[in-house]
């Protein structure tokens, strides 16, 4: 057999969990025919000595819902190994859509996950209204990676309620009988599940809370039991469970979501799962009352990081200390250069250190009320800001804090925090883990890895762009929590493999991919591991519109392969577009 392609000598780290071996893989026509010995001759070799080869990443949770429609290569998820990205998640969206209803979507999308409107606005081209339309608009596009597109429900109720979904009115009997036809329709010709947010502190730009947070019992079981009818896709939910941190309200938010999960049938309903410091054990609470339905039949997943759920901050970022001081608004007008000349000024310093910070949250605004009372607490906050630098570390001891430097050289921690938002000529990053760090390293995030019911999820790529870059996230879990980590235990290799490609597949109902086997989809990434390393995340002015945002380059990858064509080379994007939308019913 002449093969395409031929990759030769490589450390092969298959997706299954078993121990890694050295051997070739023979790949034709998009699938793999041959692992181990492979004499056939190949179009193209790729030499993975010294390199690990390892199933394509499945990111299970991004947002690329509207830059997938102008942006083919979908960075930087596919600078970090994955080739195979699921949109929609959180119940955020843009179909299906009205045309009367795009900006309302837009603006709902700008506040929850911090993508500039303007670049979404001139960005997406809108060649559809309903789902079915979305998907087949999508997939008439060349991209590098595949995707999955699943059903937000903030779109759909919004389709079919208008402005009553945004002025959050309950769902009628007709409201959710509509419903459920436009999203069996989706489910049929080939969406990849159904996501809700329930969050609390989740905006539109314009300041409203988002349409379906508020859905009710009824509404949320009547539209999952389209899946137990299917039998294939899966539903997905965010919570906070409860801002106020009271046990019956917990329990009565968990009821919620339990009942919308048993109502799917089986199909797996995945939550995300992270530790907050308001209520520090409130994890422990949702993996016991999820492992008590698991017990029941229910079939719950966790969504978990690698690493803290937190914001970089910065004079380009979206957040920073001083964006509420009256003297700081003063300079925003002005280029980066010559804000930070301003501020270098000694008085200026001084007027803005002294100065009170204006209200940001409210309404109007997106800004969450948790914004202004982190501003409020600046000097206990202190404690869990970290300068990220250029090899960035996530897991920086508390001493390590801006906090407890300004502590021991006798200054205020917000005179030390100026000082560094100044460094790199104003590009320097502070690094603030919110979630996942509240005892100041990832022990529990451990936990939650290791536990049966997670898969990795929550790299939100495509969304937080003016403070976050973490589809980085797979290059993360593979070379710190496998290699680089020095405060506590590991994960092995194999495992750490398998829980990005198999685990994650199998999750979506992906049979096809996930692992290195005879007759499964070319999706192949070479890695020289040993040298596989982040740089830390810069801003970039190249969305639409002139809109910024964080990219967090990688070294170390080899090749990636989607469908057995070359996506990536040594870290470079081919130009190459084989990526496809990913139809469920059709693998089912």
């Amino acid at each position: 057999m002449q093969l395409d392609v031929k990759i030769v000598g490589g450390t092969i780290v298959d997706g299954t969990g078993k121990e890694r071996f050295t051997g070739d893989i023979g790949i034709k026509d998009g699938r793999i025919t041959a692992i181990g010995n492979v004499p056939d001759n190949a179009s193209r070799t790729i030499d993975a000595k010294g390199a690990i080869v390892t199933p394509g990443y499945v990111d299970v949770h991004t947002h690329y819902d509207g830059q997938i429609s102008w942006d083919q290569d979908l960075a930087p998820s596919v600078n970090h190994g994955t080739t195979t990205a699921i949109m929609g998640n959180c119940g955020v969206g843009f179909a299906p859509a009205r045309k009367a209803d795009r900006s309302k979507l837009i603006d709902l999308m700008e506040g929850v996950e911090d993508i500039p409107g303007a670049a979404l606005a001139e960005g997406i081209n809108w060649q559809w209204e309903s789902f079915p339309e979305y998907m087949d608009a999508l997939d008439a596009m060349p991209h590098t990676i595949d995707f999955g597109a699943q059903v937000p429900h903030d779109a759909l109720r919004v389709f079919v309620m208008g402005e009553r979904a945004i002025k959050q009115e309950p769902a009628t009997p007709e409201d959710i009988k509509q419903m459920k036809a436009l999203l069996r329709e989706a489910m049929q010709a080939g969406a990849a599940g159904f996501t809700t947010g329930r969050s609390d502190v989740h905006r539109s730009a314009s300041g409203n809370w988002t349409p379906a947070s508020e859905a009710s019992n009824e509404e949320l079981t009547e539209l999952a039991s389209v899946f137990a009818e299917l039998k294939y896709g899966v539903v997905q939910a965010v919570s906070d469970f409860d801002m106020e941190r009271t046990n019956e309200n917990f329990d009565r938010e968990f009821d919620v979501i339990e009942k919308f999960a048993q109502a799917a049938g089986g199909r797996p309903c995945s939550l995300s799962l992270n530790q907050r410091d308001f209520w520090p054990d409130l994890w422990k609470r949702i993996i016991s009352k999820a492992e008590a339905a698991s017990a029941r039949g229910i079939n719950f997943r966790f969504q978990v990081a690698p690493r803290g759920i937190g914001v970089n901050l910065g004079l380009q970022c979206t957040f920073h200390p001083f964006m509420g001081k009256p003297s700081y608004k003063a300079l925003t007008h002005l280029p980066l250069a010559d804000r930070v000349k301003a501020m270098q000024d000694p008085e200026v310093k001084k007027r803005i250190l002294a100065e009170p910070n204006d209200k940001l949250a409210g309404d109007g605004t997106p800004v969450p009320p948790l914004a202004d009372k982190l501003l409020a607490a600046i000097d206990q906050v202190a404690f869990k800001l970290f300068e990220l630098g250029d090899q960035p570390d996530y897991e920086q001891p508390v001493q390590n804090s801006l906090g407890a430097q300004a502590k021991g050289r006798g200054i205020a921690p917000l005179d030390l925090i100026y000082d560094t938002m100044l460094k790199n000529e104003g590009r320097a990053l502070i690094y603030f883990p919110i979630y996942n760090y509240t005892e100041f390293s990832y022990d529990n995030v451990l936990t939650m890895m290791e536990h049966p019911l997670a898969i990795p999820g929550l790299s939100d790529g495509g969304a937080h762009v003016g403070t976050v870059c973490d589809a980085s996230f797979p290059t993360y879990l593979l070379s710190y929590w496998t290699r680089d980590r020095s405060r506590g235990k590991r994960i092995a290799l194999e495992r750490a493999v398998q829980m990005l490609t198999h685990d994650t597949a199998t999750h979506m109902g992906y049979s096809d991919r996930g692992i290195l086997a005879v007759g499964k989809k070319a999706d192949i990434n070479v890695i020289n591991y040993n040298d596989l390393k982040l740089k830390a995340p810069r801003m970039v002015k190249d969305l639409p519109a002139g809109g910024q945002r964080l990219l967090q380059e990688v070294s170390g990858y080899v090749a990636t392969l989607v469908s057995g064509v070359p996506v990536i080379e040594n870290d470079k994007l081919t130009g190459a577009k084989p990526g496809k939308l990913v139809r469920t019913s059709r693998l089912n």
